[in-house]
């Protein structure tokens, strides 16, 4: 039984463990050498032509770090996978594989705020950037300028949680020789697979849901054969920033669990967002399992299932408001990141930034929760108290 017809379950809890071949290690060995040695000068110099699929160096290839590049390259449904060292080193490779001088690049909506920092980096190789708010295809359609060689974007969106039609978007830059690059992070392969849609190259923060226990710092790239190789040896090889098989060896393990994981956030998130839209101090939540949004029918399409992830805004818009609800959480801990077993809570509103969270349309009362693995009734009982408090 191949990748393309096994199930994910047993995607991630047995493709690539190779029993045999690791002496019936029910978990395969970690693989911590940084070379791998030959038995002759012939046999090396014939493994040099071929650097993508031999061991030579940890930098290019791992047994360990092979391992979990099946299990994620399979669930995605995408040819190849390649791990790095964080999400950042996998969104800078994707974007530099296909922007040179003199290239614009197009993001949609929101989007994660490094990456739209490293976008602004790289103007000064004379890569020009566009950012739209709207999620519309038509609208999207007229940014795109005669030098536009990227869409870049989310979905759902950051913060917003606002989901974009892919196939349109695809099918658009493909009439317009464009590559489209996805962070899929908040859906994971369970619950989104954007190649199928059309997309080249689905980005993922291995150190979100893919690791899930908050131990790991980790970044993915999925795409087919051809792009992976042209990455592989320029973006991947020479910047460096390839996944240790210590990382990749835990990484591994938080993929055995993850559909499993997955539904217990999604169940508590979906109760969580049901109790947020009902409370008084609510103005709005926003994720797209809810019927209330305006993206549920498209959800349905898109989307296989809801991740744990998402905001409310309050009705008291207030950096004094959002502070106090924050405050007053327990069981809730506020801290960056999410996808792990805990639950988070933060805000975009630091109380000194308000001109730029009115310019990417982000109102000053909202709170972006992850939901994590912790007791349900205790994250409600934990909300109503802080929410009492505004």
């Amino acid at each position: 039984m191949g990748p393309s017809n096994m199930n994910s379950q047993h995607i991630c809890t047995h493709l690539g463990d190779d029993y045999q071949r690791f002496h019936g290690a029910v978990v395969p060995p970690l693989y911590q050498n940084s070379l791998f040695i030959y038995e002759n000068f012939d046999s090396f110099v014939e493994a040099m032509q071929d650097e993508q699929n031999n061991y030579i160096y940890w930098r290019g290839k791992n047994p360990t770090v092979e391992i979990a590049e099946q299990k994620i390259a399979a669930l995605e449904k995408g040819e190849q996978c390649k791990l790095f060292s964080s999400g950042m080193a996998a969104i800078s490779a994707a974007l530099l594989t296909f922007a040179k001088s003199g290239d614009h690049i197009l993001s949609v909506s929101t989007i994660y705020g490094p990456a739209t920092k490293f976008i602004k980096y790289i103007e000064k190789f004379g890569i020009s950037h566009t950012n739209i708010q709207s999620t519309n295809i038509e609208d999207i359609e007229k940014a795109i300028t005669p030098s536009t060689k990227i869409i870049y974007l989310e979905s759902p969106t950051t913060m917003t949680f606002k989901l974009i039609d892919l196939a349109p978007v695809a099918k658009l830059a493909k009439q317009h020789d464009i590559h489209t690059i996805i962070d899929n992070t908040w859906a994971t392969p369970l619950f989104q697979n954007p190649i199928q849609f059309g997309i080249d190259i689905v980005v993922h923060s291995a150190s979100k849901y893919l690791g899930g226990h908050s131990d790991i710092v980790g970044g993915a790239l999925i795409t087919n054969t051809e792009i992976m190789k042209r990455i592989f040896y320029d973006e991947y090889q020479l910047f460096g920033g390839a996944m240790s098989p210590h990382d990749a060896w835990l990484l591994t393990r938080g993929l055995r669990t993850l559909p499993l994981r997955m539904k217990a956030h999604q169940d508590s998130a979906k109760q969580i967002a049901d109790f947020l839209e009902q409370h008084r101090a609510v103005k709005q939540v926003y994720y797209p399992a809810l019927k209330s949004s305006p993206d549920y029918q498209l959800g349905q399409r898109l989307l296989k299932g809801y991740s744990g992830l998402f905001s409310f805004e309050l009705k008291a818009d207030t950096y004094e408001s959002v502070r106090t609800v924050l405050n007053g959480l327990k069981e809730f801990k506020i801290g960056v990141s999410w996808g792990g077993f805990e639950s988070l809570a933060l805000s975009p509103n630091y109380g000194y930034n308000l001109e730029s969270l009115l310019a990417t349309t982000i109102s000053p009362g909202l709170i972006r929760i992850s939901v994590g693995l912790e007791e349900c009734t205790d994250l409600l009982n934990d909300l109503e108290r802080s929410l009492s408090l505004v």
